[in-house]
């Protein structure tokens, strides 16, 4: 089995633009999983795309863009933040498997985000490792406009365009040299829970 060429950018932006439709429109999911395609897997991967989704059971990557095995590079946490360990994991899929897309995606009806717009009002209060991670989700919450109808909505686009932003430019070498040569876009989506549609966002 020959490996195809190395995706553009944009090329692996369609494929899953074009996939999220097929889910929209019912189509049929079948994506090889037989024997002699998890061997051609188990040589070696080659995603065309880094994820860093929400850990929400309601978001999985691979379903909403009708995507098989070996072709999504995925980290999921609660509210998609960009722990070290989340940082470290796309860095490995941008220099060791070349991917030349990440996405970054939100969703409605976050969670983690309503948690930590808890936290930011005085409503609640989080011990141990949970409040670390509504932690940084804070800064997110306070930047939203506090008189949007939905602050969760409108903090979990926050905090998907905050990320983005830090990806495009205070990250590591690794991650900013692609991106000025051409070789990486990194991209902020939103999901919408009751319709399936993906949004991307600022392209």
């Amino acid at each position: 089995m020959d490996n195809p060429p190395p995706m553009t950018p944009q090329q692996a932006l369609e494929l899953l633009q074009e996939g999220n439709r097929r889910f929209l429109a019912d189509a049929p999911y079948n994506p090889p999983m037989d024997r002699l395609h998890r061997l051609h897997l188990a040589a070696a991967q080659r995603p065309f795309a880094a994820y860093l989704s929400c850990s929400d059971s309601r978001v999985p990557p691979e379903l909403l863009f009708e995507r098989g095995l070996g072709e999504l590079f995925i980290v999921r946490n609660a509210g998609n933040t960009l722990c070290p360990t989340a940082l470290g994991s796309l860095e490995f899929a941008v220099t060791q498997l070349q991917v030349p897309l990440i996405v970054v995606m939100g969703h409605e009806a976050c969670g983690a985000i309503r948690a930590a717009v808890s936290v930011a009002r005085g409503e609640k209060a989080y011990s141990g490792n949970v409040a670390k991670v509504l932690q940084s989700l804070l800064p997110a919450v306070l930047e939203a406009d506090p008189w949007a109808e939905n602050l969760c909505n409108a903090a979990a686009l926050c905090n998907v365009r905050k990320v983005v932003k830090e990806l495009r430019e205070e990250s590591s070498p690794a991650l900013l040299e692609p991106q000025s040569d051409g070789r990486l876009l990194v991209v902020g989506a939103y999901y919408h829970l009751n319709s399936g549609r993906v949004e991307f966002l600022d392209l």
